[in-house]
Parts: C-alpha cells; sequence; structure tokens
C-alpha cells in the first residue's frame, strides 16, 4: 500500500478501455541486470523443457504424463495407476512448497519461472519487438491502415508465431503420449495417426491463441495462483514493492528539475515519469500497491533504477522488499507462519521419499477368488485364487514363478508354471495353492507368497489361505 489519497488509487483495469473493450498493452522493451538475469533462467529452463521427453533413462523417458494411458515418468522413474498414491503425495508437497515459496518470496515463480511468462516474455515479446519495434512503433503500428507494410509485418509475425506454437505442441504433445509416439505420427503421417495429430492441431490452435491474443489474461483471469496471493501474502512477505516513503515523502511526487534539492523542498524521489507504467506488461502501476496482475518480473525495477541513475537519485526505488521493511525498516525475519508450512513440508517430504524406498519394480497381487470355499484332496487343502503382476520397468522377465515363504506347500500354476511378464506389462491368470491340513493352525492362515524371476526373488505378496474350523 502507499500513503497516497485515495483517489490516486486506480479504479480501472489497465487492459480494458473506458468502453469496456479489451485493450491491447504495447509494453516498452525492458533492459537492465534483472532482465539480463531472467534471460539466462528462461533459456536454461526452455531447453530443459525442450530437451526432457527425448532422454531416456534406462529405456524409460526422463519426464512423461501419459494421463489417458495413466503412465507417468518422473526423472526416469516409471509410475504406474497402483503409484497412484505417489502422485497425490507429490502434488501435496508441490502445493505446500508454492504456498511456502509465495509467503516467503511472493510471486516471484510468476516472474522467473512460469512457462506462460517465460514463452510470452522471452520468446514471442522479443520478436515481436524485432519485427514491429519498441512501445512507440507498436502502437503507432496497431493504429495504422492495413497498408503494405502492415500486411508484411503482421504476416511474417503471425507466421512465426504460429510455426513457434507448432513446434511448443509437439514438445507438449511429447510429454502426453511419449516422444516414440511422437516420431511414430512423424513417420507414418496424419492419416494413420489421426487422433494425435487432431490433438497437435487442438493444442497448436490454443498456444497460438494464447500469445497472439489472450495473452496477459492468462494470469489475471485464468490462472488460479495469481486469485491465491491476497490469501497468502502478508506485510512480511517480499514482492517487488514500490518504496512510497522514499517515493512521496511529505510533498509526494514530482517532475524532475535540474538543480533543485528535493530533499530541501521535501519532493519524494520519485520524479513521476511513469516509465516503470509503461515497461510493465500487465500495464499496472506498481505505486499503487501489490496488485492482482503484477508477476513481480522486475522490469519496473530495471527501468526505476536507469532513470534514478540518470537524475542523480539512489536506485532501489522499485526493489524487492516487504510492507514492513518499507513502512518500519524492519528486516526479513522467518516468522511462525513460515516455519508451519516449512515443517508441514517437510513431513510430506519424508514421507514421499520413505515410500520411494518402499516401491517396488515390480508388483503382485493375489486374491481368493471370491465365493470359493477350500477343498479338500485327500490330506490336502486347497484353495483357489486369481493373481496379477505388473511389470513396471523397461525390460522383460521370462521366467516368472510362484514359491510359498515360510510355509511347507505347493503352488499350482493354471498354465505354464513359469511365464513371462513384457516389459511396462500385465500377466494375470489363476493359481492353487496346496497345504496339508496338519499344517494349518486355524481356519484362516497367512501365507507369504514369493514371486521368482528364476532363481532371484523380486516381490512379495500376502494372502489368507481357509481351512476347515476343526483338525484332528
Amino acid at each position: 500500500m502507499s500513503n497516497l489519497p485515495d483517489e490516486a488509487f486506480r479504479d480501472t483495469i489497465g487492459t480494458i478501455d473506458e468502453g469496456g473493450k479489451r485493450k491491447f498493452i504495447f509494453p516498452k522493451k525492458p533492459s537492465g541486470k534483472f532482465y539480463d538475469y531472467r534471460k539466462i533462467v528462461s533459456y536454461v529452463l526452455l531447453a530443459i523443457l525442450f530437451i526432457n521427453p527425448f532422454i531416456k533413462v534406462n529405456g524409460n523417458q526422463f519426464m512423461m504424463f501419459n494421463i489417458l494411458e495413466r503412465r507417468f515418468n518422473i526423472f526416469g522413474f516409471p509410475f504406474w495407476p497402483q503409484d497412484f498414491y505417489l502422485f497425490v503425495i507429490s502434488m501435496l508437497v508441490g502445493v505446500v512448497f508454492i504456498i511456502l515459496f509465495t509467503v516467503v518470496f511472493g510471486r516471484i515463480f510468476c516472474g522467473w519461472i512460469c512457462p506462460q511468462t517465460i514463452f510470452l516474455e522471452m520468446v514471442f515479446r522479443r520478436i515481436e519487438y524485432w519485427i514491429d519495434g519498441d512501445r512507440g512503433s507498436q502502437s503507432r503500428l496497431a493504429r495504422q491502415e492495413w497498408n503494405a507494410e502492415k500486411i508484411r509485418k503482421r504476416v511474417l509475425k503471425w507466421t512465426i508465431f504460429f510455426l513457434i506454437s507448432f513446434l511448443i505442441a509437439n514438445i507438449f504433445l511429447a510429454y502426453l503420449v511419449g516422444s516414440d509416439a511422437l516420431f511414430l505420427m512423424i513417420e507414418q503421417g496424419p492419416v494413420k495417426q489421426a487422433s494425435n495429430f487432431i490433438a497437435l492441431l487442438i493444442f497448436t490452435s490454443v498456444f497460438y491463441f494464447v500469445f497472439v491474443w489472450f495473452r496477459e489474461q492468462v494470469c489475471i483471469i485464468a490462472c488460479p495462483y495469481g486469485r491465491l496471493q491476497g490469501v497468502l501474502l502478508d506485510n512480511k512477505s517480499i514482492n517487488v514493492a514500490y518504496d512510497f516513503v522514499r517515493g512521496e515523502k511529505e510533498e509526494g511526487r514530482a517532475k524532475f528539475k535540474k538543480n533543485e534539492d528535493r530533499a530541501l523542498t521535501g519532493k519524494g524521489d520519485c520524479i513521476d515519469c511513469l516509465q516503470c507504467v509503461h515497461v510493465c506488461p500487465m500495464g499496472i502501476d506498481i505505486r499503487n500497491g501489490t496488485q492482482l496482475e503484477c508477476t513481480n518480473c522486475t522490469a519496473c525495477i530495471d527501468e526505476c533504477d536507469h532513470i534514478m541513475e540518470s537524475v542523480g537519485l539512489p536506485k532501489g526505488l522499485i526493489r524487492y522488499a516487504s510492507e514492513d521493511e518499507i513502512a518500519k525498516k524492519e528486516p526479513f525475519k522467518f516468522t511462525a507462519r513460515m516455519k508451519g508450512y516449512t515443517a508441514v513440508l517437510f513431513i510430506l517430504l519424508s514421507i514421499f521419499v520413505g515410500m520411494l524406498f518402499l516401491r517396488t519394480d515390480v508388483q503382485a497381487v493375489v486374491l481368493r477368488l471370491p465365493g470359493q470355499l477350500f477343498q479338500h484332496d485327500g490330506e490336502k487343502i486347497s484353495n483357489v485364487y486369481t493373481y496379477k503382476i505388473v511389470n513396471k520397468t523397461m525390460k522383460d522377465y521370462n521366467d516368472i514363478h510362484f514359491e510359498l515363504i515360510d510355509q511347507k506347500g505347493e503352488i499350482k500354476n493354471v498354465g505354464k508354471r513359469h511365464f513371462k511378464v513384457a516389459k511396462e506389462g500385465i500377466s494375470q491368470g489363476t493359481l492353487f495353492i496346496e497345504i496339508d491340513e496338519v499344517l494349518l493352525e486355524s481356519d484362516k492362515t497367512k501365507v507369504k507368497i514369493g514371486v521368482y524371476n528364476g532363481s532371484e526373488l523380486i516381490e512379495t505378496t500376502s494372502t489368507n489361505f481357509l481351512g476347515p474350523r476343526s483338525f484332528n
């Protein structure tokens, strides 16, 4: 917040004109220390985003989120529907981490890491500056009649934007269906791979619509994270903030005058040049305090520092700071609220890591056939079961069989005793377990079953074995 009178605060949305129609923003091309840092971070993240789906670890795609087939690869580890509990825990970890990160550092994620911001500001917007020019040139071109120059620039820009959107859609599809399926679609063509090709066109259209027309409205209207910041932020959260104490002082803002001692006149350091507004990709005035649209992109920091340096005033009028640091000169403190979120995050991470270590590459489930009781076969008691074995790895198991562990008896598989489970495959069937009646201590005995590939024990599971209620 600021100490300005109420009438100085905005009462309109920067992207809507007085008639209620969409008003396009033409931000000034940013430059400066933070912008250079953001470019490095953005291009590193873009490289990771584009390379990830084509990296394989032990035959597994490094990152894949195949929702339709319910198959996920994270850092090369495959996760199946049976591992859904891990996915839930990881989502909870992500949510708590974002909450903690926002409480401490505000919306730094939006300005530095969010794919929407990176693509818009570091890819599409930079191409737009190259073709249409800076803020003034873009504004004039928008008002200009459709002559040869405008048609040439628009066609060139929209064509490049479409090609980039098509490329992003291919990468997005590689994450969803796998890079192998993407290469197969390229090899076989759109006719044989109609479903994937239609999905590709839909994704291309969505990305093209977002980056050509919808743009910052994604952050204002569609993204729920921006709405959450009003709940998550407090006076101790670090944000891109305007130092209203220094900027306004006793007399408020005033235009710059040469050889004027602003300290003696009581005027604030803000010279009301509006450059922080012109450079803002969201079209807001950071001097009005924390606002929903602000993505903490730091463009206003760089621009204000340029202006302060040019007029001989100290930099940092707009900077990363908390409300309490500006108003009360209080240094940052790790509050009880932050400690609470940290504790929850640590607990969830501990649970997640523990579950990862307990997770097996092969999952076996053996269940008694519903409605079936035990059978007498001489001195032996027999129970019938169904089994399901899930191979989560990228290698075939060619010699799978069952054996009882810690219990004398025999397992008879219906069909071949030894069978194969293909990579990322599932094998299901029926088996019988036979145990001598004299070895049963009650009418319900817990039996442990080992799943072997050759002589290697790859998984264990347990089930109940039913017998007669009385024994001789």
